[in-house]
């Protein structure tokens, strides 16, 4: 990355803490391959350095940090570790939208605060297995209602990252009341009666987020653990900025087999030849390219957190963080690819990191909002 996109001393300083893990990160990655792992030392190593609590007000001993600012630190995180980041960035992302969110109960919102201040993790757990992504409005399957205690919560959650790590989720459920039906989120500690893990994660891309699905039998929580009654979209039109930390993940990704590719190509010399590869027309051509699809991912994405930021009517930039995601993601994956072919076969290895970052790029198409989503979602905002 260039330095030019560290603005401040604050970022600065949090970008040397940052850096100072990514070889830690990269040498644990592997560990990761295995089914029903998670990089718990990286997340804690994170805790270590006050990074989970950065998305606090300065109140709760947090930086209030931007979207540029997570943009930022997350790109770097995602170099050392694409699950690490991505577990991370959905923690950090999640504490940014309910800073912004008008609708939380402040009695709530301090006991959230407090917890993080402390090491506490939390995530929103919305999709659920059959229903698609909960950006596109399908019926709940899980349920609240009230009980004698507060709320008794039933139903199953799927895609929950970071599910053995989190200490609350803010999930989506369905309030029958009076034959009437509406969605609701609330807050839900981990540790809950009624509250279990089904390890089901077994995807080849990203496997460290440890994304299972998370299970609610007659689970009990108080009164006032209501967040907000609204629908799972709306929700997440509204935590825009946030997202930002999905396309930086990719972005990190695609960043570190941009500098793996590089390397190789300036110290591998081949019997055939007498100076390293780097020096062939296509060697460089390739190079080229990727410099070329970093500096337009990078550009844009940064561009649009800026943006944001500076914006107090925020939602007229949704469909500009939509496109970033798109571009940003999709570039990932043209990136990886070409530093596949900058590295030949050896790339295939299970040794190799490459692998490793070819299939975790290709997460970032089944991050909402889809492509498909995001196409319409363009198209339609032009009439």
């Amino acid at each position: 990355m260039e330095s030019f996109f560290i603005k401040t001393e604050k970022q600065r300083k949090m970008i040397k803490k940052v850096n100072s893990l990514v070889p830690r990160f990269q040498e644990r990655e592997y560990l990761l391959d295995e089914k029903g792992s998670f990089p718990y030392q990286n997340i804690q190593d994170l805790i270590d350095i006050g990074y989970t609590k950065l998305s606090l007000p300065t109140i709760y001993d947090g930086d209030n940090i931007s979207a540029y600012d997570l943009v930022l630190y997350q790109e770097n995180i995602a170099k050392g570790d694409g699950s690490t980041a991505l577990s991370i960035g959905w923690h950090m992302s999640t504490l940014i939208a309910m800073r912004g969110e008008r609708s939380w109960p402040k009695e709530l919102y301090d006991y959230v605060c407090e917890k993080v201040q402390h090491g506490a993790l939390i995530n929103y757990v919305l999709s659920e297995r059959g229903q698609g992504s909960p950006t596109r409005g399908a019926r709940l399957q899980t349920v609240a209602k009230k009980a004698p205690a507060g709320w008794e919560i039933t139903g199953r959650k799927s895609f929950a990252t970071m599910a053995p790590a989190l200490d609350y989720m803010i999930i989506s459920a369905l309030v029958e009341e009076g034959g009437e039906e509406r969605e609701a989120f609330f807050l839900v500690p981990s540790k809950c009666e009624g509250v279990s893990i089904d390890e089901v994660w077994d995807s080849v891309a990203l496997r460290g987020t440890a994304s299972h699905d998370i299970v609610f039998h007659q689970v009990v929580i108080p009164e006032n653990f209501l967040v907000d009654q609204t629908s799972v979209p709306e929700t997440v039109k509204r935590s825009t900025g946030g997202l930002l930390h999905v396309p930086a993940c990719y972005l990190g990704i695609a960043q570190a087999a941009y500098e793996y590719a590089l390397d190789f190509a300036l110290h591998y010399t081949p019997g055939n030849r007498k100076q390293p590869i780097f020096h062939a027309t296509h060697i460089k051509e390739r190079i080229g390219r990727i410099q070329l699809l970093l500096a337009q991912s990078r550009h844009l994405l940064y561009s649009v957190a800026e943006k944001f930021d500076g914006l107090d009517d925020k939602e007229v930039l949704y469909p500009h963080l939509a496109a970033a995601k798109y571009t940003v993601t999709n570039h990932a994956l043209d990136i990886v690819d070409l530093a596949m072919r900058v590295t030949g076969a050896r790339s295939l290895s299970e040794k190799n990191p490459l692998q490793r970052y070819y299939t975790n790029v290709r997460a970032g198409l089944h991050n909402p909002p889809a492509d498909d989503e995001i196409l319409n979602m363009l198209a339609m905002s032009v009439v």
